[in-house]
């Protein structure tokens, strides 16, 4: 017959949904256990996709590479479900699935896709999986769905000091932002570069006992020099040499 070769024939391996479905039929088969330290301190540091649900809802799905693996980013994520307003830690719960074979595929989109999409996984594209956004984003209104909008960081909650008399004013802050696990970002003398002057030449003490992060912030700011600012965002907190109001924010510390 025309156009038919003996011995011949061609195949189109679709990959991409091949792969989905392996990766669908796997993660059905993981029992979710809670988003704590512990618990992602036992995942290897390899490359896979993971789910996170709330409330047994799934909210999430990430994707890892080999360089950035799952446990990396499980403990990342685990630091960022405590100290939150309106979120219960003991709520959040995940599965991780590492993935020998990975291509260079979008199996994360396909994840998403496949759970219903951003829309149905509440915080995808919510900031959730973000860094520290940096300072081009403190003036950034949240939208009202954002992560940080629904759950923001909690800098009201009891912690224990050990204390010290002769500190600098970095190395206090450093033991304050050892006891949270949001970010507390200071003022550096450039962009990547080491700390303030201020911060590294104004010694200042850390008096001892349990208090929550916002007087031991303002402890360490009013033993600055005359013109910083401690500023509470919505997931952070920002330290800077300045007068500023920034949206869905509050000054919590003036020098």
């Amino acid at each position: 017959m025309d156009g038919v070769m003996s011995g011949y024939a061609e195949l189109e391996f679709d990959l991409p949904s091949a792969l989905l479905s392996s990766v669908l039929k796997s993660l059905g088969t993981i029992e979710a256990v809670p988003l704590t330290m512990a618990a992602t301190s036992q995942i290897p540091e390899e490359q896979g996709v993971y789910q996170i649900f709330h409330e047994g809802r799934p909210v999430y799905v990430g994707k890892t590479d080999a360089e950035a693996g799952l446990a990396r980013r499980l403990l990342r994520h685990s630091r960022k479900i405590v100290h939150r307003r309106n979120l219960d830690p003991n709520s959040v719960t995940f599965k991780a699935l590492r993935i020998y074979v990975f291509t260079a595929m979008d199996i994360e989109s396909d994840l998403i896709k496949a759970y219903g999409g951003v829309r149905a996984l509440a915080w995808n594209g919510s900031g959730f999986g973000s860094n520290d956004p940096g300072r081009e984003r403190d003036t950034t209104r949240n939208k009202a769905g954002n992560f940080d909008a629904l759950y923001p960081a909690d800098i009201d909650l009891p912690l224990v000091f050990d204390g010290a008399d002769k500190l600098t004013a970095s190395e206090a802050l450093s033991a304050i932002r050892a006891k949270v696990p949001w970010s507390l970002r200071a003022q550096r003398r450039s962009q990547n570069g080491p700390p303030h002057a201020a911060r590294t030449d104004t010694l200042v003490k850390l008096p001892p006992g349990i208090r929550p992060a916002r007087p031991a912030i303002a402890e360490v700011v009013g033993q600055l020099p005359t013109g910083w600012q401690a500023t509470k965002l919505l997931g952070y907190v920002i330290l800077y040499k300045e007068r500023r109001e920034y949206p869905d924010a509050e000054i919590i510390a003036l020098s």
